[in-house]
């Protein structure tokens, strides 16, 4: 079987409503369109890319908590989606209390990171789908990961509360993980016709110059009706405009990545 040179890659805001998911969910089902064998990892309680890919949060398959919490190997939680090349581990309502049951655990920080070394090489591409939050579940998902990728929403205050997730990841590369960097800025929910985006656009830029991502996501109604209907974008309407640009944004992401 053929080994890969593993890329890691974190999506995160601990901003609720910033496309997150949706990102997280298209970008894997995009990669595994190209034949990369990729795994998505739901880390958010919520369990919304899980249900988004069609699996049911109330099932009793093995997911993230038990891979946290009841020590099972990351093996057994590997669940297959309906694309050919993407796997996923589902994440579980159980996941919620999984905060309070890390604090008394040993290298609570670093036991996804820990479970990931046993399928490295596997898959080209994991993704991982980090909580809306800057707990200790986030803080497992960027020491785990090699690169962040961070949706910020056209909206007012987009750049709200991003300072703590910036100084975040600066502690996890002095504490954690040194490698972290940040992988790229997505500009999620844009409207070309709203001085607004453009202004967010702007301000987002000049923060983050050339990481910022060339691709826009555009408020697009397909690309929210998908997730109710456990599809990514690509199977529930790949003509639309919100597939075309989760395709563009991963033929970036890929070229980026040589």
């Amino acid at each position: 079987m053929k080994s890969f040179n593993t890329k890691i890659l974190a999506v995160s805001n601990q901003k609720g409503g910033v496309g997150k998911t949706t990102s997280a969910v298209n970008i894997a089902a995009f990669l595994a369109i190209t034949e990369t064998p990729t795994l998505l990892i739901d880390m958010d309680p919520q369990a919304n890319a899980s249900t988004g890919l069609g699996l049911d949060p109330q099932s009793d398959y093995l997911s993230t908590y038990d891979l946290l919490i009841n020590n099972k190997t990351i093996k057994k939680c590997i669940q297959k989606t309906e694309i050919k090349y993407l796997d996923i581990i589902p994440s579980s309502t159980k996941l919620a209390g999984a905060e309070i049951e890390l604090v008394s655990m040993f290298t609570r920080e670093s036991i996804l990171k820990d479970s990931l070394g046993n399928i490295y090489g596997k898959y080209k591409y994991i993704i991982i789908d980090a909580p809306p939050s800057l707990g200790l579940l986030t803080i497992n998902v960027l020491t785990a990961s090699q690169s962040v990728i961070i949706p910020i929403q056209c909206e007012y205050y987009a750049l709200d509360g991003l300072s703590q997730l910036l100084n975040t990841i600066r502690l996890i590369q002095k504490n954690l993980n040194p490698e972290l960097i940040i992988e790229g800025i997505l500009i999620t929910m844009y409207d070309s016709r709203l001085n607004l985006s453009k202004q967010v656009v702007n301000e987002v830029e000049e923060y983050f110059g050339d990481k910022v991502y060339k691709t826009f996501i555009n408020r697009n109604v397909r690309l929210g009706e998908a997730p109710s209907h456990g599809k990514p974008i690509i199977l529930y309407d790949p003509t639309s405009t919100g597939s075309k640009n989760y395709m563009d944004l991963v033929t970036e992401i890929l070229q980026h990545n040589g």
